[in-house]
This record gives structure tokens, C-alpha cells and sequence, in this order.
């Protein structure tokens, strides 16, 4: 396995979540970098509580204990180093006997959280939580960032349920052949050691919003951004320093720092 600082790698059959795990780990006083990876999620979960199922051992279900020393506002940047790992794993990762498969593929990140292939399908979801009263006083507060990608699920559309064709993908159909998930996790954990020492350094920091900035979907799109008081609609125009997403709604301009935001169509 290529250096990383990712070298406690726990491996599960079956676990209801491993972002849960993990949080129950940092609470007994576990270091940053302990790594949880699943072959099946019983109570696994996205954003806004949305869960999401597949076969047990078609894709890469893990997280990871970061304990960074962000400021409240900064957080979200834990979500976005992880993220970019994942990107850049997916452009290095060969298929199954070595072929091409994924590899030189780039994908996009709709923010906040979720990979998407050039087509706008969604391929992976990041969530972070973070446990701030396990803290000890004076010292950064245990983040968990739990991500799935999908590997070889589906295989094709009809695999979906019919509400979810078209709008979400995998690896496999991306590259045409099966993806080597081992591969995968390797790329990712190598990736993962530069963008979450980045958050240490205010230029790291800068380096990965950057980076989020050059790689995000959302840019430039109309969007519906919901909250929990309500919604609202604009044009995504820059993420900021910190990873937020800059909004403008009929000329006021908005800062998203949590929300759920849909891709309007044009026409829609």
C-alpha cells in the first residue's frame, strides 16, 4: 500500500454504520486516522437522514476519524478533503486484472457532499458528523466523514429502483468493466494523507477550496437550495474559503453553509 497515515484500517462484514462506530471510538479516546470499511451497512445514511442500499460487497462503504483544528465555520472543509480524495483515487483506480477501467476518469462534486459523473449522476455521497461534547477542553473535537461510492452497483439502470434511473451510477458503468474496490480503498486512504494534512495550514486550507472550486458541478448552475426554515432559488457563484456556497437570489447574495441544494433544469 502506497505511504499514508490511514494504516488502521478495521474491516466489517456487516455493521449498522460505520460513521457510528467510529463516533462510539473517538468517544473511548481513539487517535485520528482509525478507518471503518463495511462490505454492508444495515442502518447506513446520507444527508437528511436518506439511506441508500446495495448488494454487501459491490461497493466501498467506509469513514474515517479526523480530528482537525477547524474553527466551527471551517468544518465543512473536513467533508470536502474527503471528497477530493475520493476524486483523485477514481482517476488513478485500474479495474479488475488491471485493465483501464476507471482510470483517467474525472469525476465532479455537486456540492456539498456527493461525487457525480460527467453526466450528473450521482456516483458517491460524503457525510460528516462531528461530536463536539466528547472534546476535551482546548483540544479539536473528533469529526467523523463516512463516504459510499459506487463501485460495481448498479450494473445498469435496471438495477435502480424506477425512481432512481438516470439519476444515480456507478463505477462499473462509467468504465465498462468491474472496478477493483481494493484498489479503490488503496487510492483513496494514499489520496487522503496530503488533502487532510492541507487542513492544518491556512494555505492548505486555501489549496483545497481551490480545488473544490475547480471540480464543483454546482458552479454556475440554478439552483433551489433547501433549508430547514424554507427555500430558496438563484445561481450558485463561488464557494468560499471555507467551503461554502455563494448564492445569488435575485441580485441578494446568499451564503449556504448547510443545505440541501437541487440542480434545477433549465425549463424545470
Amino acid at each position: 500500500m502506497p505511504e499514508t497515515r490511514f494504516t488502521d484500517v478495521r474491516r466489517f462484514a456487516s455493521i449498522d454504520s460505520t460513521n457510528r462506530y467510529l463516533l462510539d471510538e473517538a468517544r473511548a479516546g481513539a487517535p485520528e486516522g482509525v478507518v471503518a470499511v463495511a462490505d454492508h451497512q444495515t442502518a447506513g445514511r446520507g444527508r437528511l437522514g436518506r439511506t441508500w442500499e446495495a448488494p454487501a460487497g459491490a461497493n466501498l462503504l467506509l469513514s474515517v476519524l479526523l480530528r482537525p483544528d477547524l474553527a466551527p465555520g471551517q468544518r465543512h472543509l473536513a467533508t470536502t478533503a474527503v471528497a477530493l480524495a475520493a476524486v483523485d483515487a477514481v482517476e488513478t483506480v485500474e479495474a479488475i486484472g488491471g485493465a483501464a477501467g476507471a482510470a483517467g476518469l474525472r469525476v465532479g462534486i455537486k456540492w456539498p457532499n456527493d461525487l457525480v459523473a460527467p453526466d450528473g449522476r450521482k456516483l458517491a455521497g460524503v457525510l460528516a458528523e462531528a461530536d463536539l461534547a466528547s472534546a476535551a477542553p482546548g483540544t479539536p473535537a473528533p469529526v467523523v466523514v463516512g463516504i459510499g461510492i459506487n463501485v460495481n452497483w448498479p450494473a445498469a439502470d435496471e438495477d435502480l429502483p424506477p425512481a432512481l434511473r438516470g439519476a444515480a451510477a456507478s463505477l462499473r458503468q462509467l468504465a465498462g468493466t468491474e472496478v477493483d474496490r481494493e484498489a479503490l480503498l488503496t487510492a483513496l486512504l494514499a489520496a487522503l494523507g496530503p488533502r487532510v494534512a492541507a487542513l492544518a495550514t491556512g494555505e492548505g486550507r486555501s489549496g483545497l477550496a481551490d480545488d473544490l472550486r475547480a471540480g464543483c458541478t454546482t458552479l454556475g448552475t440554478t439552483v433551489r437550495v433547501d433549508l430547514p426554515d424554507g427555500s430558496f432559488s438563484g445561481t450558485a457563484l463561488a464557494v468560499t474559503d471555507d467551503g461554502h456556497l455563494v448564492v445569488d437570489a435575485d441580485g441578494t447574495l446568499r451564503t449556504v453553509v448547510a443545505g440541501d441544494v437541487v440542480h434545477v433544469r433549465p425549463g424545470a
